[in-house]
């Protein structure tokens, strides 16, 4: 377990702009090294540093609650969040504390979300987690074991044909709102035959809406582009043809962030997860009446990046490589 008088990014992030959840208060229950059971290649956290199939203790629950308390407090009116999301460094569900922090975090009264990769599905323990939230999105990039090789590169230990067993057999149990995410890559996953595939199997999931969406934040892999506008139209189409609740996700998704007061904190623990748009950037520096030379001390220590994708600038934390 992660020493709690040691930990560097905030577990509690945000409010943010959620293209999926309206206003967000992010939970990164996962160290600062990148630990996944996936290294997809459009993600927007990097690389994974540290595969992983095992779950374990991170933070304590009783921290993820106090951290996520005390933001909360400084938070009111309309920067009040809708959720409270698990969206980590890496995979949240391979926190083996997951359910005891969703547990603690009901007391708050807010709905609980998780976003998870839904790799680890296979694993009764990870299922019972998961059916205490209130909505959990899934994603469902492919349903062809090749293309899911390449997209997503996964864990060696994860068996394809387990894995979408674990997943279907946890959509017709889940007992509250769930949502799939599909990311479409040019060249990946995009081919007629495979989006066929895809929305074949979330038909069988059944979610209360099928996300298709786009890389709109810097890759792990820097050529990963989006398939141009025919292409996901075509997977609209296909999705929609199947009588699956379908919407495209394909823009920014706003400059809101919420604030803490303490700017550095709110860079460093914003974009740890959620790389920021320079216009958001310049929102969350006025929010904190802040001056430049706060972000250019951050890009001068080396502990932010910049990056240009798609003729927009972002900030994205810089991560430790595993040891």
């Amino acid at each position: 377990m992660v020493n709690p008088e040691k930990h560097e990014t905030m577990i509690a992030f945000g409010p943010v702009s959620s293209r999926r959840l309206g206003v967000s208060l992010g939970i990164n229950n996962i160290p600062d090294t990148k630990i996944c059971s996936y290294s997809c290649v459009y993600c927007q956290v990097g690389p994974t540093h540290q595969y992983s199939i095992s779950r374990k203790p991170y933070y304590p629950p009783e921290l993820i609650f106090s951290e996520t308390e005390k933001l909360l407090s400084g938070t009111s009116g309309s920067a009040m969040p809708d959720y409270l999301t698990f969206v980590a460094n890496g995979e949240p569900t391979l926190d083996i504390n997951l359910g005891k922090s969703i547990r603690q975090l009901k007391s708050l009264d807010i709905p609980i979300a998780v976003i998870t990769n839904a790799s680890l599905l296979s694993d009764d323990s990870v299922c019972e987690d998961l059916c205490l939230a209130d909505w959990v999105s899934v994603k469902v990039d492919t349903a062809d074991e090749n293309s899911w090789r390449k997209i997503n590169r996964p864990h060696k230990g994860i068996d394809f044909t387990r894995h979408l067993q674990g997943l279907l057999h946890f959509a017709k149990h889940f007992p509250n709102k769930l949502q799939t995410e599909t990311m479409l890559a040019a060249g990946f996953n995009d081919p007629p035959e495979i989006l066929e595939n895809t929305a074949e199997t979330i038909h069988k999931i059944n979610p209360a809406t099928a996300w298709i969406s786009i890389p709109t934040r810097p890759p792990a892999v820097k050529h990963v582009k989006a398939p141009d506008s025919e292409i996901i139209n075509q997977a609209y189409q296909i999705f929609s043809e199947k009588g699956i609740p379908t919407e495209l996700i394909l823009g920014f998704e706003g400059t809101e962030t919420g604030f803490t007061g303490v700017i550095e904190e709110d860079i460093l623990n914003i974009c740890a997860v959620h790389p920021i748009r320079e216009d958001t950037m310049q929102e969350l520096l006025r929010n904190n009446q802040a001056e430049r030379s706060v972000l250019d001390k951050l890009l001068k220590e080396d502990k932010i990046q910049h990056l240009r994708y798609n003729n927009h600038s972002f900030y994205l934390r810089k991560h430790p490589k595993a040891l």
